[in-house]
């Protein structure tokens, strides 16, 4: 992984990991070895456990990852948590009760210690919405303050690389994620991201909340039609983003010896400094 980052390079992740739902024991194996497969760099976690001396995502990353779980967490102990192949530095959180009716967003932004093939400080932020179909209005306003969060950590730490990961809860098309994109304001700021699936599959929905896997149609969404609600993006500065998406693909969107991983599909993305380094500023 560091060898990766030496070119200029870094691979990051995202996945809700359904708690221990279900079959855990089941699920456990399949999830250990595809994320040891894949080997992100840097990955955001939702629905992870952490109580009574369990560390779920230590148990399926195994050793070699620095872990950050946010506060806030269940009376199961699941949560937020964020795990890099290099040490973390500092971690700030922010928990938005935005309305009366609930409307709870979680953010928390990571200083990734990594090489310095990447050229600048790379801040990972880890971000998690309201989950409920009518809460768009909670959703667009905890956008607002989770980018308040980033854009005011930039200004002070100066020019960083900023990858936006986690269960958005909303589909590309609502508007705290046309806020995230770039394509409509909300309240009197605008932000700007590229998606990092979009850009690699411009014309597919790349849904990551799906019927066709069982512990989604056999549940309580069984009338869920599909949305896509994870995702990975790179925050861009006046001329794109500051780094260059290479590749992005779905993580567990299919069964192993009939087990499905999770209730979500998860989503990887390489990401490299060298093109978007390359590009002439004005």
């Amino acid at each position: 992984m560091d060898e990766t980052t030496a070119t200029g390079q870094v691979r990051v992740a995202t996945l809700n990991l359904w708690g221990r739902h279900g079959d855990w024991e089941k699920r456990r194996p399949v999830l250990v070895d595809g994320l040891r497969a894949t080997r992100p760099d840097v990955v955001a976690f939702q629905e992870a456990v952490v109580i009574d001396g369990y560390d779920q995502v230590a148990d399926l990353l195994g050793a070699g990852y620095h872990i950050a779980h946010h506060g806030g967490r269940t009376e199961n102990g699941s949560g937020l948590s964020i795990a890099s192949c290099w040490p973390l530095g500092k971690v700030r959180e922010m928990m938005s009760r935005v309305t009366p009716r609930i409307g709870q967003g979680e953010m928390a932004v990571a200083e990734i210690l990594a090489p310095h093939g990447l050229g600048r400080t790379l801040l990972f932020a880890h971000y998690n919405a309201s989950w409920q179909l009518g809460f768009e209005r909670e959703r667009e306003l905890q956008a607002a303050a989770a980018a308040g969060l980033v854009e005011g950590l930039l200004a002070e730490l100066g020019g960083s690389h900023v990858v936006l990961a986690g269960d958005f809860n909303a589909a590309p098309d609502s508007a705290g994620v046309r806020f995230w994109t770039g394509r409509q304001s909300l309240g009197d700021t605008s932000v700007c991201y590229r998606d990092a699936w979009e850009t690699v599959h411009p014309e597919e929905p790349g849904h990551t909340f799906s019927p066709r896997n069982p512990l989604v149609a056999g549940g309580e969404w069984a009338l869920e039609p599909g949305r896509r609600i994870d995702y990975l993006m790179v925050r861009c500065d006046d001329y794109g983003p500051t780094l260059d998406v290479v590749s992005c693909e779905l993580l567990f969107d299919e069964p192993v010896g009939g087990v499905w991983a999770s209730d979500h599909f998860g989503v990887v993305s390489d990401l490299s400094a060298q093109t978007s380094a390359a590009r002439t500023v004005r």
